[in-house]
């Protein structure tokens, strides 16, 4: 560009000298022509040097992005799935999140809480993915029914940077919660759902409320219910048994599942029959059971309605000594300090955890029971904490494994991946043991144990009293 204003300066100044010597105007053309020859050439050049800058630069530019969409293309090609789902893309700065939904208010929080703290717990224990911090926002109320679970399954899918969800606490609140978020495309992990309808019979098909992206690490109660029958009928050696359930998905699936293993094993179920969870009088659905004097009376429902059955059984005529049976919805401080419950076998979780570790934390059960000791200042009240702190710790190792970080610095989590990750699980070690999961999303080590409460002031003496166990073959 400098050469050709030099050349039109010089012809300028040939003009002008050609005018002042007197030149032909001749002569002037041809010095103008001449000039105008070279400042043609010196632009030409000018124009291919101004080219070649800029092709250099494009070059440049082109092999920087050729470079980034490289990087780009081997970060996605680490993680987990296809994209089919949809992509949560947390920018730079920002948290991962995922929720707990559980029973934390009412009659029930005695199995929610626990399990919301196991949750919180995990997340601290396992720390950033990729760099990125992990939140479980504040902690939602499944209020153990369906109303509960559909109302707060309808707040999480209206957040789409929410990955996954610890929950629920309550089979009943997981029918109507797990279609919203299978919907959705998020995963959706329990730690204490046990409804067989919510995965599968165990015989390859799919239960009723079965959902896509259902998980959970709780047993399935077809096997909790053998293993009250098999006591019932081999080690008590009782032949008669009724049931008692309140209609919730979980109590309704345990009664039928017991009064099938039973029947099986060739006892004879007298009667199965439901209360209302309101119910305070218990003495009509008693009586009716009574008529046929029933060894054994299994009610695997909770509190309020449980204190009622419990208490009133022993005054009706034909139940005198009737041997008074109930599950993990009863297994807990407040039903177990009661006097009414002493004498009671209990059936529910194997959570003999020992020195069990945790393989994605590093934490052992002993370890996470000293922490929420301190925590808390008291002990999970319920059996569930465990299988929880797992759950937790299997999404967060299943959104590390379906993300990556992009050229802007933003992780990438594709939901399609979570679940694929999920799917896989086989061999994993957890505060409960080793985790399989079918295809149906039954995770649970399904180890049983029946306890016998002797003491109302020793409630954790009387959880550790196991008289029987039970582990599927």
């Amino acid at each position: 560009m400098k050469k050709l204003l030099t050349i039109l300066a010089m012809l300028a100044s040939l003009s002008l000298v050609a005018a002042a010597c007197g030149s032909t105007i001749d002569d002037a053309a041809d010095v103008a022509s001449d000039a105008a020859d070279a400042a043609g050439d010196a632009a030409g050049d000018a124009a291919d040097a101004v080219e070649d800058v800029v092709d250099d630069a494009m070059d440049d530019e082109d092999a920087m992005d050729d470079e980034d969409a490289m990087d780009d293309e081997d970060a996605m090609a680490e993680h987990l799935g296809d994209g089919s789902l949809g992509t949560v893309i947390v920018e730079a700065g920002a948290e991962v999140q995922i929720r707990s939904l559980n029973a934390i208010s009412g009659d029930v929080a005695f199995l929610g809480v626990p399990n919301q703290r196991g949750v919180e717990q995990a997340v601290v224990d396992y720390g950033p993915i990729k760099g990125f911090d992990v939140t479980s926002g504040q902690g939602l109320d499944d209020l153990c029914s369906a109303d509960g679970g559909q109302a707060a399954a309808q707040q999480i899918v209206a957040d789409e940077q929410i990955v996954g969800v610890i929950g629920t606490s309550c089979s009943g609140a997981a029918t109507a919660a797990a279609p919203l978020i299978s919907e959705a495309g998020m995963v959706m992990i329990s730690g204490s759902n046990t409804s067989p309808a919510l995965t599968s019979d165990q015989q390859g098909n799919a239960g009723p409320d079965y959902q896509v992206g259902y998980y959970r690490t709780a047993h399935n109660d077809l096997f909790q219910g053998a293993a009250m029958a098999e006591f019932v009928f081999n080690e008590l050696g009782l032949t008669t048994a009724a049931a008692v359930h309140d209609g919730d998905p979980y109590t309704n699936g345990l009664a039928d599942a017991f009064a099938n293993a039973f029947t099986a094993l060739g006892g004879e179920v007298t009667a199965v029959t439901g209360v209302a969870k309101e119910d305070t009088d218990m003495v009509p659905v008693l009586t009716e059971i009574a008529a046929d004097s029933p060894q054994a009376l299994f009610f695997p429902i909770f509190q309020p309605a449980g204190d009622f059955v419990a208490d009133q059984a022993g005054g009706v005529s034909g139940l005198e000594n009737t041997v008074l049976l109930a599950a993990d919805g009863l297994l807990n401080d407040g039903f177990m300090g009661l006097e009414q419950s002493v004498g009671m076998h209990f059936s529910g979780p194997d959570t003999r955890f020992g020195t069990n570790t945790n393989q994605s934390t590093g934490v052992s059960a002993e370890e996470f029971l000293a922490t929420y000791q301190a925590n808390n200042g008291e002990a999970p009240a319920a059996p569930f904490w465990g299988h929880s702190y797992d759950a937790a710790a299997m999404l967060l190792d299943a959104i590390d494994a379906a993300s990556w970080v992009d050229g802007d610095g933003n992780l990438n989590i594709d939901r399609q991946g979570v679940r694929e990750h999920l799917n896989g699980i086989r061999g994993y070690s957890g505060l409960i043991g080793t985790i399989n999961c079918d295809d149906f999303g039954d995770c649970g080590s399904q180890k049983i144990t029946v306890i016998l409460h002797e003491d109302a002031a020793d409630i954790e003496g009387s959880k550790n009293n196991v008289v029987f166990e039970y582990a599927p073959q």
